[in-house]
């Protein structure tokens, strides 16, 4: 575990980070981009499609673990490689909307997938039976290695957890007295305190939206973010939405779902009203 808490610092990677960032952002922001975060699933596409290329591989080489048929491992070899495709694909687009230290563990997460890859790609085209089960073997080892980076990387690092989900559970039930309605300028968001918790506070069209402030997908500061959307002007208020400064995730204002990734999560929403020149909250289902 050192050695992987070690890996979070080695700035050594940082170069390979930097080309592959680089190359991973040729895909502009947009749905094509969204569907491969999984916005439209509501969690991170990439984990499931993991589990059909690894399960296919490590099928494969416990057939040839067990001595059965040889024909079947290269089938399931076969299959894991295709499935393996969208799964990188998928994989580099959530890296590359990572913080650095994130970044650093998956460069070598994508290094040990990669070794995998080459070995079980390389185990169909050998001509000795013998030789194509050592390299599966071998495929198998790197495959086992960058799978345990990557549990470092979805549960230590968290960078694949929901950073709003304990929003509810911090939040005392009921209304809640959150600032004068005279401080909160149209079109400009304000950070609050709801007890322990931040938020962001936005009068867009006439009306006052709240939302929780750290974005769900890497806890950033949307207070410091941008308004933008036809609510501001013209009262149509689905059209509002909050930009993250630190990635770009868009949340629509009316009810913090995910108008653009790399979120996939929503942002809690409270309900809000004003009682004597307050503004007061209130987030349904808290406690």
């Amino acid at each position: 575990m050192r050695a992987i808490d070690r890996l979070e610092q080695a700035t050594s990677l940082d170069k390979l980070v930097t080309a592959g960032q680089r190359a991973a952002r040729l895909l502009r922001p947009g749905p094509l981009r969204d569907v491969l975060h999984g916005t439209w699933l509501g969690h991170p596409v990439h984990p499931v499609l993991v589990q059909g290329a690894a399960g296919s591989l490590l099928s494969a080489t416990v057939l040839d673990l067990t001595g059965s048929d040889p024909a079947a491992a290269r089938r399931l070899t076969a299959v894991g490689l295709a499935a393996a495709a969208p799964a990188i694909v998928t994989g580099a687009a959530d890296w590359s909307e990572q913080h650095e230290q994130q970044m650093r563990v998956g460069v070598v997460h994508a290094a040990a997938n990669a070794a995998a890859v080459t070995c079980y790609g390389a185990s169909l085209l050998a001509r000795r039976a013998g030789t194509a089960r050592a390299l599966r073997l071998g495929g198998l080892g790197a495959l086992a290695a960058g799978g345990l980076l990557g549990g470092h990387l979805s549960f230590r690092q968290a960078a694949a957890a929901n950073h709003a989900e304990a929003v509810p559970h911090l939040i005392e039930p009921g209304w809640h007295d959150l600032m004068a309605a005279g401080d909160l300028a149209e079109g400009k968001p304000a950070r609050a305190m709801a007890g322990q918790v931040p938020v962001v506070a936005v009068r867009a069209g006439g009306r006052v939206h709240v939302l929780a402030d750290q974005c769900s997908h890497l806890s950033g500061p949307l207070s410091d973010g941008e308004v933008t959307g036809a609510g501001l002007n013209s009262g149509e208020l689905d059209g509002g939405c909050l930009t993250c400064p630190w990635h770009g995730s868009t949340f629509r204002l009316a009810d913090g779902s995910v108008a653009r990734g790399p979120a996939t999560s929503p942002q809690p929403v409270f309900q809000v009203r004003e009682a004597a020149g307050t503004i007061q909250i209130c987030l349904p289902g808290a406690g």
